[in-house]
């Protein structure tokens, strides 16, 4: 009997702690920026181009992200302004195409709560940052009858220390970000 315990209990461990692959949902997620505007206001935007994977638990307790954002997707409802982002003054999207992330460590903060540290890679520069992210919840869809999964993760970085665009009096230098996920096992 206790062989036969033991057995199951070892098989449900390694099926709760199983990884997975998931992948976000394009429809439903959304990689979101601000940033200051003359250091009295914010400007939003977001890239509607991305990609975003995760090796995972069913329960996101552990994380692993790539993730990769075309910097010609940007949008922040002016065309002026977008063309002159994607210009060498700060994306440089010709030369720097994608935005690039790679989890390097994840830290389980509180119940639904985690901290997710990793290789930020921007105009050329790769800077270690750190994202704080929250799982919304877990549903099994009825269609596919697989896990989705709504996350959130935001973080705050300096665009300076990315070489995007140079110390400007009518833009701040700190950009907040924050990204939307509806991610789905695959």
């Amino acid at each position: 009997m206790k062989k036969v315990f033991f057995t199951v209990a070892f098989l449900t461990t390694l099926m709760v702690t199983a990884q997975s692959t998931w992948k976000s949902d394009g429809a439903h997620s959304k990689v979101g920026f601000g940033i200051t505007h003359l250091m009295i206001s914010e400007v939003e935007g977001h890239f509607s181009d991305f990609d975003i994977t995760a090796t995972a638990t069913d329960t996101f307790d552990d994380a692993d992200f790539t993730v990769d954002i075309k910097t010609t997707s940007i949008d922040t409802d002016n065309d002026r302004r977008d063309d002159h982002l994607r210009s060498a003054d700060f994306f440089d999207a010709e030369k720097y195409p994608s935005i690039a992330f790679k989890t390097t460590s994840f830290e389980k903060t509180g119940d639904k709560t985690f901290a997710l540290n990793g290789d930020l890679t921007i105009h050329g520069v790769t800077k270690t940052v750190t994202l704080e992210g929250k799982v919304n919840g877990i549903i099994t869809d009825q269609r596919s009858g697989k896990l989705k999964a709504g996350l959130k993760l935001t973080g705050t970085i300096n665009r300076l220390e990315f070489g995007v665009g140079e110390e400007s009096a009518s833009i701040g230098n700190e950009v907040d970000m924050t990204i939307h996920l509806e991610m789905a096992q695959q």
